[in-house]
C-alpha cells in the first residue's frame, strides 16, 4: 500500500488485528484506491504453434493454463477428458464425443450485474471445425463466442456475455462435429462492473477521439498576452456519425430540416441504390432519385456510403434476375456492377458489395463459390480508390448465430482476399440489436480489428421495446468508444408510414426518446460546444478537444485590435503531440 511500510502495517496487525480491516476501508474511501483493471482489446487471428498466456491471468477461471492437471475441470456430457502435454505446453482434451456438447467443463458462479469478457485457445484433432464456448445457467444457455478451430495449431476464441440472474453456471465447449477431439488451453473469464466498463469507454474516448490543443496569444511584437480571452467554438466534429435517409428527404422539408439540424457527417440510402430500385425492368435503369440524394448529400457536405451493389438474399431479387440462366445472370451482374460503380466513382467513401453473403448465397449458388470474390474484384477494378465492404448482421449482436460469428466473417473475408489482395477492404457490421450483449459486441470487434482493416457500424438500430432508447445509448457508446471503429451509421430513415425498426422522430419531427439519446451523445462527444477561457501568465491556454473543425477567437483588453478569429482542424495524432495555434493580435 502506497505510503505505508510493511513494518508499519505489521505493527497494526500485531497490536490491533481487529482494526486492520476498518483502517483499510477508511484508507480506500479516503482516496487510496486500486486502479480499475484495464480492458485488454487485443485478439489474435493467427493459428499458432503455442497458445498465448490467458488474458487477465485467467480471471475467475481455476487452473486456466492447465498447469495443475485437471484441477477445477470435469467432464461435460458423455465425453472422455484427458490432460496432455506437448512441447512443454499443457492442455485438456475432450475425446470420444457422441453429442455436440460432450466436452470439458468448469463450474462457476456468475453475477447478473457484471459484464464478462471471455477468451480461450482451442484446437481440434482434424480439419477446420467451428467450436463454441457455452455457459449453462439457471435461466438458459448463453453462447460466449465461437472460433473455427484448426488441427496442428491453436486459435484464439474471444467473446463475452452477461447473465439474466446471479447463480451457478457451467462453462463448456461444443462442436457439431462429434468426430473431432476438442483441445482447450489458456482460458479466461474476467468480470467487470458497469463502473469499470464505463471507465474503459471514457479512457478510450479520451485517447482515440480527442487531441490536445495549445493556443499561444502574442502581440505584434511577439510578446505574450496573459489574461487574453479565448473562445473555442466547435463547428463540426470529425468522427463519421450519421443516419440513413430515404427519398422522403427530397420532398419533405420538415424531414430535411430535422436531418440537417443534427450535423450528421455521413449517410446511406435505405433502398434507392439497390438493384431492384435502379433496374426494376431489365435494361431500363433509373438513377433519378439516387442522383438527387447524392446531390443533396454533396450540397450539405455529408459523406455517402454506397449501399449496395448486389444483395445475396434471394428474397430481394427481381423476378427477371431470378429467372436468368447462369450465363445470362453473369452478364447481368457484370453490367450492374459496371453501371453503378462507374456512375458514382470517387463520390462514395465506401460500397457494400455482396450484401449479407454470410447468411445468403444467391450469386454463389448460381455462379459458383467464387462469385463474391469476382464481384469484389470487378468493383475494385472500376474504382480502386474506394473501400469495399463486406456487410453483415448478427456478427456483433447475436452470439448464437453460428453463420455470422467473427470467426465465420474472417473466413469469408480471407476467401475474398485470395484473388483480391490489392482491394481496399472494409468490415461492415450492421448492428440490428434486440437485447445488446455489450461484452460480446466489444470482443467481436476486437477480433475483427486484428485484421487492421477499417471497421464501420453500418446499420445500427434497436428492436422496439420499452428499453429501446437505453439500449441505443449502450450500443452507440460502445461503438464510439471502441478505438478501432471508424464510423457509425444508424438505420432510422423517417417514413410517414413508419420506420423499419427504429425511428428517431415522430411525424411532426419532434424527437422521440431515441432522438433525445442521439442529441445527448452528440453534445457529450463535443457537438458544437463553445469553450471560453483565459490565457495564463505566459499567454498560453491548453485543453483537450474532440477531433473536428473549430473557430478560435482571441480578444485582449489592451490590444489595439479588438479581436482575432481563426479556423483550425484538430485531428488525431499517434503520440502526445499537441495541435498548436499561434494567435497574434
Amino acid at each position: 500500500m502506497e505510503g505505508w511500510s510493511s513494518s508499519t502495517m505489521n505493527i497494526f496487525e500485531r497490536k490491533n488485528p481487529l482494526l486492520v480491516l476498518p483502517l483499510l476501508c477508511i484508507l480506500l474511501f479516503a482516496g487510496i484506491k486500486a486502479k480499475a483493471l484495464p480492458y485488454d482489446y487485443t485478439a489474435s487471428i493467427e493459428c499458432l504453434e503455442k497458445p498465448h498466456k490467458p488474458q487477465y491471468g485467467g480471471g475467475v477461471i481455476i487452473n486456466p493454463e492447465l498447469n495443475q492437471g485437471l484441477k477445477g475441470w470435469s467432464v461435460f456430457g458423455g465425453a472422455k477428458v484427458e490432460h496432455r502435454e506437448l512441447g512443454g505446453n499443457k492442455y485438456v482434451v475432450a475425446y470420444s464425443r457422441n453429442q455436440p456438447f460432450d466436452s470439458v467443463s468448469q463450474k462457476l458462479h456468475l453475477q447478473k450485474n457484471k459484464l464478462y469478457t471471455f477468451s480461450a485457445w482451442t484446437q481440434v484433432s482434424d480439419g477446420n471445425v467451428p467450436v463454441y464456448a457455452t455457459f449453462k445457467t439457471s435461466s438458459g444457455t448463453k453462447f460466449a463466442g465461437a472460433i473455427v478451430a484448426e488441427s496442428n495449431c491453436w486459435s484464439m476464441l474471444k467473446g463475452g456475455l452477461t447473465v439474466d440472474a446471479s447463480g451457478p453456471a457451467e462453462l463448456y465447449f461444443e462442436s457439431k462435429n462429434t468426430s473431432v477431439e476438442i483441445w482447450v488451453d489458456s482460458i479466461s473469464l474476467q468480470p467487470f462492473t458497469q463502473q469499470e466498463w464505463t471507465s474503459h469507454q471514457d479512457q478510450s474516448i479520451k485517447k482515440a477521439r480527442t487531441a490536445k490543443l495549445s493556443i499561444k496569444a502574442v502581440d505584434k511584437q511577439g510578446n505574450s498576452l496573459p489574461n487574453a480571452t479565448i473562445s473555442i467554438e466547435q463547428k463540426a466534429y470529425s468522427f463519421p456519425f450519421g443516419c440513413a435517409i430515404n427519398n422522403n428527404i427530397l420532398t419533405n422539408i420538415g424531414y430535411r430540416n430535422w436531418f440537417l439540424s443534427k450535423g450528421f457527417r455521413v449517410t446511406v440510402f435505405e433502398n434507392e441504390l439497390k438493384w431492384y430500385s435502379i433496374e426494376k425492368f431489365q435494361g431500363q435503369e433509373d438513377y433519378s432519385q439516387a442522383d438527387q440524394m447524392v446531390r443533396f448529400a454533396k450540397d450539405n457536405n455529408i459523406a455517402v456510403r454506397g449501399h449496395n451493389i448486389v444483395w445475396d438474399d434471394p428474397k430481394y431479387q427481381m423476378g427477371w434476375v431470378s429467372s436468368l440462366s447462369p450465363s445470362d445472370l453473369l452478364q447481368a451482374t457484370q453490367k450492374r456492377v459496371n453501371s453503378v460503380v462507374s456512375r458514382y466513382k470517387g463520390q462514395f467513401i465506401g460500397w457494400d458489395v455482396v450484401n449479407e453473403n454470410l447468411h445468403f448465397n444467391f450469386f454463389e449458388s448460381k455462379l459458383g463459390r467464387s462469385a463474391s470474390r469476382a464481384i469484389f474484384n470487378l468493383a475494385h477494378n472500376i474504382d480502386g480508390a474506394t473501400t469495399f465492404f463486406m456487410n453483415e448482421y448478427n456478427t456483433i449482436e447475436e452470439s448464437a448465430d453460428s453463420q455470422s460469428s467473427s470467426a465465420q466473417y474472417l473466413q469469408k473475408l480471407r476467401e475474398i482476399q485470395i484473388i483480391g489482395r490489392n482491394i481496399k477492404m472494409g468490415i461492415g457490421l450492421e448492428g440490428h440489436f434486440s437485447t445488446p450483449n455489450i461484452p460480446y459486441m466489444r470482443s467481436s470487434i476486437d477480433t475483427l480489428a486484428a485484421t487492421g482493416l477499417p471497421i464501420w457500424l453500418t446499420e445500427i438500430d434497436i428492436e422496439n421495446s420499452p428499453q429501446q432508447a437505453s439500449y441505443l445509448e449502450m450500443v452507440l457508446r460502445e461503438g464510439y468508444s471502441h478505438p478501432k471503429v471508424n464510423g457509425i451509421v444508424m438505420w432510422a430513415p423517417w417514413d410517414p408510414k413508419g420506420c423499419y425498426r427504429m425511428c428517431l422522430t415522430d411525424n411532426n419531427f419532434r424527437n422521440l426518446a431515441t432522438g433525445h439519446v442521439v442529441d445527448k451523445l452528440l453534445y457529450e462527444w463535443g457537438g458544437r460546444k463553445t469553450l471560453s477561457a483565459k490565457t495564463d501568465a505566459g499567454g498560453v491556454f491548453e485543453t483537450s478537444v474532440p477531433h473536428g473543425d473549430y473557430q478560435v477567437k482571441l480578444t485582449h483588453p489592451t490590444s489595439l485590435a479588438s479581436s482575432l478569429s481563426r479556423s483550425i482542424n484538430v485531428v488525431s495524432t499517434n503520440s502526445s503531440e499537441k495541435t498548436t495555434l499561434f494567435l497574434q493580435i
